[in-house]
């Protein structure tokens, strides 16, 4: 899991080649850090087949709400500089962030 800063998120993200999977979360953010396992857990099964990052958006909060990150957690799917996929709050559940992942893996 690579950790996202301002500094690399152009670079990891916006520039990479393929699909890159950018996990939203806050430190206070309690269903972020129930989440966090669970991705860390699909980024074993898909990490070949998709990047994984994290953004702590306390650190980054104009980056976050450039990208539309208004509400915690939210899980994108990027491609071509572009974010083309997402799940938001209650939808960003274990199951549902891998069924998204399958459909760019």
């Amino acid at each position: 899991m690579i950790e996202l800063t301002k500094e690399n998120f152009e670079e990891e993200v916006l520039k990479a080649e393929g699909y890159v999977l950018v996990d939203f979360w806050g430190p206070t953010c309690e269903p972020c850090k129930a989440l966090m396992p669970h991705v860390h857990e699909l980024e074993k099964t898909y990490g070949d087949k998709v990047k994984f990052a994290s953004l702590d958006i306390t650190k980054a909060r104009r980056l976050a709400i450039g990208q539309k990150v208004m509400g915690l957690p939210v899980i994108a799917i990027y491609h071509g500089g572009e974010k083309i996929d997402e799940k938001i709050k209650e939808d960003a559940t274990p199951s549902s962030v891998e069924e998204m992942i399958k459909k760019y893996a």
